[in-house]
């Protein structure tokens, strides 16, 4: 059987801001033996290769339940609903971060409040956190970015003073680790997210809710399922004390259980690649007049194991930079370009700019290279030489 197109199929004239096609190439054979036993079994959809992903995966990271669902919002959404968290309560969440991380708040009925970040890890800042605390507020959830942890012993011990529930944002988070616990595993629950970009992506959406807690493995399990217990046709998810709510369809497709599988046997080499190729950016990248800060991974009391996902430098002219390297052929994505609390979804919780500074500064200077591990040394070259001379020809 062929190699099918990948995503983000290869340019040569340029660099693309993702691509998987060597990786497709190079583990096809065993990607086609998954799909394989998935057709043969017939069944498609929360079937046995699903359940291989779920018990590999509470491998990997450690969890004592991992609940593969559709994918990352619904991880949060149920992961939330399992807590116990709904109307009339707040959850405190970043204003630098997807719009899911604040929008799932929403959907489990509950009101996110925001909080601003730490200028170098990007993660939700401990004393903003305390800031914005009430008599509302039920949880919180940090939003793990880019490469590290949120300081989770401080975010905790706010946690703590004030009986709010930890819950994790740990999406990008696959391979992190906070003194031995993998990201999602620090409070009462996680998530993780396979969207394709994902440092373990699939070839669609995916997701999974990461937890030790087992009556929140057994509400989301429940909620994932129309709120049914297995294959009874007794809807229970209104009257489990599940926030008064039933179910819904997040059942992952065994074909994308197929794919994380075969992917789950090169991650700790492709979070290595990740690394080596982080390093040569900065290498290649410090002391250019104008990129104000390159990654910087943050030393702790407690050992920590972070994982590049996202190559993340801040720069003067950041959109004029963008466009120089988009005339080359180069992708960039922009992580944010507004922060959350001047959405017009958000419009309503009243914001305005200055609220939240280190977060709309990060808006406004933040840019992510092209970084995955088929990138190759000749591919950043180009990508750091295009830096410099925007730079450079700049100032003469």
């Amino acid at each position: 059987m062929a190699t099918p197109a990948a995503t983000g199929e290869q340019d040569v004239a340029g660099v693309p801001f993702f691509s998987q096609a060597a990786t497709f190439e190079r583990l096809w054979p065993s990607i086609a033996a998954h799909v394989a036993d998935v057709m043969e079994r017939g069944k498609y959809s929360h079937g046995r290769k699903v359940l291989e992903l779920e018990r590999a995966m509470a491998r990997y990271t450690g969890a004592r339940h991992a609940i593969a669902v559709n994918n990352g919002t619904d991880a949060l959404v149920l992961l939330l609903r399992a807590a116990g968290i709904g109307p009339g309560d707040d959850v405190v969440v970043p204003a630098f971060t997807f719009a899911a991380t604040a929008t799932s708040v929403a959907l489990a009925g509950a009101r996110p409040v925001f909080a601003d970040i730490d200028p170098v890890t990007y993660a939700l800042d401990a004393a903003s956190f305390a800031s914005v605390v009430t008599e509302r507020t039920k949880a919180v959830l940090p939003a793990h970015l880019f490469t590290q942890l949120a300081d989770m012993d401080a975010i905790a011990a706010v946690a703590r003073d004030h009986g709010v529930t930890v819950l994790e944002d740990s999406a990008e988070g696959i391979g992190m680790r906070w003194n031995g616990k993998h990201a999602g595993l620090l409070g009462k629950g996680g998530v993780l997210s396979f969207f394709p970009t994902k440092t373990l992506g699939a070839i669609g959406d995916a997701g999974m809710v990461l937890t030790d807690d087992d009556e929140i493995a057994e509400r989301a399990g429940i909620l994932r399922h129309h709120g049914r217990m297995g294959k009874t046709i007794d809807h229970i998810a209104g009257i489990s004390n599940l926030s008064g709510a039933s179910g819904t369809n997040s059942k992952m497709d065994d074909l994308q259980a197929a794919v994380l599988l075969a992917k789950l046997d090169i991650l700790d080499e492709d979070i290595e690649r990740r690394a080596a190729l982080a390093a040569a950016y900065t290498e290649r990248l410090t002391g250019i007049p104008g990129v104000l800060r390159l990654p910087t991974v943050v030393e702790r009391a407690v050992p920590t194991e972070p994982v590049f996902y996202v190559y993340e430098i801040e720069v003067e002219r950041r959109d004029d930079l963008v466009a120089h390297l988009t005339e080359r052929g180069i992708g960039t994505e922009t992580y944010y370009p507004v922060p959350l609390h001047l959405q017009p979804c958000f419009a309503g919780l009243g914001h305005g700019p200055g609220d939240f500074p280190v977060a709309e500064a990060a808006c406004r200077s933040a840019v992510a290279l092209p970084f995955y591990p088929d990138l190759t040394e000749e591919q950043l070259d180009r990508v750091a030489d295009a830096i410099r001379d925007f730079f450079h020809g700049s100032q003469s």
